[in-house]
């Protein structure tokens, strides 16, 4: 678990250098296209730096606003604290995450937040009408393995980061279409031509690569949370439970996005496929639930 956690932190710090770069370039592309000239590098920097503090610092509130989450109280949500209260002492956290809910019918949950200390658990009344108290049990011990692996800053920073990068792209798309681009010839155009072109490569694939990233490590981190969810819980038919109950469910999930959709217990957009594919957010619930009682 302990090298886990390692592999997350360092894979964040490299995907904030990589979107750094990314953003610098793209934005360097679209303004030269726009013929701002020198003027291109100086707004460059300053939108990849903002952009990359943002996505760092107040991820948590983007996705919270996205899915428009509220506050949990105790005197609503008793059950549900008294749940995280349990759960915080048997998983050595060394915080206890804020509780918010989702007004939706489907039953899921989510963890977000750059670090223990900043967490956040949220849940749809969906899921607190409809599941049991130890698969409800289950659930917020599977998010508290998100937040104890550092899984949360990861996926919280991947979907805001992309999320960015495709927000570019469409702007892209419409300057392109607006007849934007500069005509000059001069020396000092053509000797920008390969930053640019580099820049439009990047504006391209960058969403592709961005979408791809963002799927693989939602899978791999999915059977990790599980297993340690086992581990703070002591009982795998708790979470086997609501994963069944969860993934056969057909309520439409009102808030989703494809941008956050890879950080709920299960995928919010209804699948009737049994398997995983490299496009898939999430292993199968037949794979998860194979893995969880397969461990001794």
């Amino acid at each position: 678990m302990f090298e886990d956690i390692k592999r997350n932190k360092a894979k964040t710090w490299m995907i904030v250098f990589m979107f750094l770069v990314f953003i610098s370039l793209i934005i360097y592309y679209i303004c030269m296209a726009l013929d701002l000239g020198v003027v291109s590098i100086v707004i460059a920097m300053t939108f990849s730096i903002l952009t990359t503090w943002v996505s760092y610092y107040y991820s948590d509130r983007i996705v919270l606003s996205l899915n428009r989450a509220r506050v949990a109280t105790k005197e609503e949500n008793l059950k549900l604290v008294n749940i995280l209260d349990a759960l915080v002492v048997s998983s050595g956290l060394p915080c206890t995450p804020q509780l918010y809910i989702v007004e939706d019918e489907q039953p899921n949950a989510f963890a977000t937040g750059r670090n223990p200390q900043n967490a956040v658990i949220c849940v749809t009344t969906g899921l607190l009408d409809k599941l049991e108290y130890y698969e409800l049990e289950g659930v917020i011990a599977h998010e508290m393995a998100h937040i104890k692996n550092y899984d949360i800053r990861l996926s919280a920073v991947v979907s805001v980061m992309v999320g960015f990068v495709v927000m570019l792209s469409d702007l892209f798309t419409r300057i392109t279409f607006w007849g934007g681009g500069s005509s000059r010839d001069s020396d000092d155009s053509k000797g920008n031509a390969i930053l640019m072109i580099i820049g439009l490569i990047f504006l391209i694939l960058a969403p592709i690569f961005g979408k791809l990233m963002q799927l693989s490590i939602s899978r791999k981190r999915e059977f990790l949370a599980d297993a340690t969810a086992v581990e703070f819980t002591r009982n795998p038919e708790g979470l086997i439970s609501a994963l069944e109950k969860i993934s056969g469910d057909h309520s439409e999930l009102k808030v989703a996005n494809k941008a956050t959709e890879n950080m709920y217990i299960v995928n919010p957009f209804r699948n009737k496929k049994k398997t995983s594919s490299l496009w898939s957010t999430h292993p199968s619930t037949e794979d998860r639930i194979d893995a969880l009682r397969n461990i001794k």
